[in-house]
């Protein structure tokens, strides 16, 4: 069968995402201009269709088992534009456009704190 060889996934020019058993893929979602790390979350095939088709950032969500949309309450909406896809085909970074801050605590990012050597979190923004 044609796209299950993986030197098509690999070396090919056909995106054919490797979902895992839990059928998802991770996807890192950086600043389009800042090159940051906004978050990270996973993506089945109905979030990647719905990202492609709207633009915006859609996940799956796996504490509340469906589809949402980034921003969809707040209004912090990521305004994708383009998916990269690693080797393999099983990671996306997402380049987008944030219209606020990404994190749901409010922080501009969810990697806002750093691990130190005595095991503590630092926060990078005090």
């Amino acid at each position: 069968m044609q796209g299950c060889d993986p030197d098509d996934r690999e070396d090919g020019t056909r995106f054919m995402p490797k979902f895992g058993a839990d059928r998802l893929v991770t996807g890192v979602v950086v600043d389009a201009n800042t090159r940051e790390v906004l978050m990270v979350a996973h993506l089945d095939q109905e979030a990647i269709d719905a990202t492609r088709e709207t633009g915006l950032a859609h996940f799956h969500s796996r504490s509340r088992g469906k589809l949402w949309c980034k921003g969809e309450t707040s209004g912090n909406v990521l305004r994708v534009q383009e998916i990269h896809v690693d080797c393999d085909q099983d990671a996306l970074v997402i380049v987008a456009e944030p219209a606020g801050p990404a994190c749901h605590t409010g922080a501009r990012s969810c990697f806002y704190r750093k691990l130190d050597s005595d095991d503590r979190l630092i926060r990078l923004d005090s």
